[in-house]
């Protein structure tokens, strides 16, 4: 009996239109573990003010980016799923599916042949409630309507698994082969910081700089693991603390997120005269709006208008050989 692989990715918009868009973000920010208050606040902040305000931004965002194969997001997903099942070869059905948007978790789900087990592997590499929570929650909902429950196996975070580490610092290697920099930039996905006291996270770190080395008080802490990967990438690089810094991207509202900031550090590194500056974001294992819209395009003119005089973007993992080998040893563990 073949084993069955669900690999699950945030979701995209089928077109980068208004109607498409909307309801996507409808349904993405509806969801209490993303914004993360309580039901009489959150509907009628989202569906009134944040929803109809974010749509016409995201539109001209999604525009720069989408591809002749459609969004990038699910295409280099659906390849890294064809390629994922290739590696594992005819004892393994792998499928995919979306949290928010088509193809859908319910649709993944129904196609799998045999339901007497699933493995369940959110591609988010550091565990965060607003997105591995939040999918897992989903797929344990959707399970729980069925008269026979699979057996399961859930891969969670991977931050600091070795291929995983070795795949992403291949390619920053491949695209810095004979390019001169002066900084490594790791740009992670932010989240509000009541997101990190809500994981119980107790070690001693004042929030600023690199986190304390993951430990029983901060094993659920995002940031700490974006600060382990960090590190642990840069010791395979060989990079000493002077070559390479950490930051979070894609803040939203007045609240306070996870600093630094990437947008304001890069202020700190042109009055430190740094001229070329290599950014990468390992949060996401394929490229998005997150890394080709805000990284490569508008970070890039940031920098470029402040006076740096190159920023080399790091495409993130897709369906790297070096990566899909390594998903498939994270699904054999």
């Amino acid at each position: 009996m073949k084993k069955n692989v669900l690999l699950i990715n945030l979701g995209t918009p089928l077109k980068p239109n208004a109607i498409e868009i909307y309801r996507y973000l409808t349904e993405f920010l509806n969801d209490r573990r993303v914004v993360d208050l309580p039901a009489f606040i959150r509907w009628p902040l989202v569906n009134l003010f944040i929803v109809p305000f974010r749509c016409h931004q995201s539109m001209k965002a999604y525009k720069k980016i989408w591809q002749t194969q459609g969004s990038p997001l699910l295409y280099n997903s659906i390849q890294l799923k064809e390629a994922l099942a290739q590696e594992l070869g005819e004892n393994y059905q792998v499928e995919l599916g979306m949290r928010y948007g088509i193809p859908s978790i319910e649709d993944a789900l129904q196609l799998f042949q045999h339901q007497r087990n699933l493995i369940l592997l959110p591609l988010f590499p550091h565990y965060s409630s607003a997105a591995t929570g939040s999918a897992l929650a989903k797929c344990m909902q959707l399970l729980a309507s069925q008269w026979i429950i699979p057996d399961l196996s859930i891969k969670k975070e991977f931050y600091d698994h070795l291929g995983f580490i070795h795949a992403y610092s291949k390619m920053i290697q491949e695209q810095l082969h004979g390019l001169a920099i002066e900084k490594l930039l790791f740009s992670f996905h932010g989240l509000p910081e009541r997101h990190i006291i809500k994981s119980g996270c107790r070690a001693d770190c004042d929030k600023k700089h690199n986190c304390p080395t993951i430990q029983e008080s901060n094993d659920h802490c995002y940031r700490a693991q974006c600060y382990a990967t960090s590190n642990l990438i840069a010791q395979e690089l060989q990079l000493n603390e002077s070559q390479y810094l950490v930051s979070f991207q894609s803040r939203l509202g007045r609240i306070p997120w996870i600093k630094p900031y990437t947008d304001l550090l890069l202020f700190e590194l042109r009055k430190q005269n740094v001229k070329r500056l290599a950014v990468a974001s390992p949060s996401f294992v394929v490229d998005c709006l997150e890394t080709l819209e805000e990284i490569n395009i508008r970070l890039r003119q940031q920098w470029l208008a402040l006076g740096g005089e190159e920023l080399i973007f790091i495409p993130s993992l897709n369906y790297h050989p070096a990566w899909v080998k390594a998903l498939s040893d994270i699904i054999k563990l």
